[in-house]
């Protein structure tokens, strides 16, 4: 397909399916879709979250979410703990075996970086970066986000 300034969202979204399903064929050998590998990373980069949180971060809702942490509780790649400070909110965090899986989805994001950004120029990629910033931030704007 062709695209155009017109079809530019339908772009974006088709640039989104095709990471989506580049990263589930790698994962898929380990039982896990996407959204579990966008959990063990933002994981990895904190300590530990709330739910909330963890929904935020991944763009899922609650019960999505819920789901997807279910999966890996018992693949025993994280586990759940009782917030010190408020005894109604469970953080979430990785265990040593989900910490060996972040590798692995550290090196697939690696690998997905590579393929994107092919033949590209610095430059050109921090062009790239600018221009989908600016459609978030127009989009976000409107949504009041």
């Amino acid at each position: 397909m062709e695209y155009s300034e017109d079809s530019v969202l339908s772009l974006i979204s088709h640039i989104h399916s095709v990471s989506a399903e580049f990263t589930n064929l790698r994962l898929s050998e380990k039982k896990l879709i996407s959204s579990h590998g966008f959990i063990l990373f933002q994981l990895a980069n904190r300590e530990s979250m709330t739910m909330t949180e963890l929904s935020s971060c991944i763009n899922r809702d609650k019960s999505t979410t819920t789901a997807l942490v279910k999966k890996l509780l018992k693949e025993e790649l994280v586990k759940t703990e009782v917030s010190k400070e408020d005894s109604r909110v469970r953080l979430i965090s990785l265990t040593a075996k989900g910490k060996k899986y972040r590798e692995l989805t550290s090196a697939i994001s690696d690998d997905l970086r590579k393929v994107c950004y092919k033949g590209f120029s610095k430059a050109e990629k921090q062009t790239l970066l600018k221009l989908l910033t600016k459609v978030n931030q127009n989009i976000e704007e409107e949504l009041q986000i």
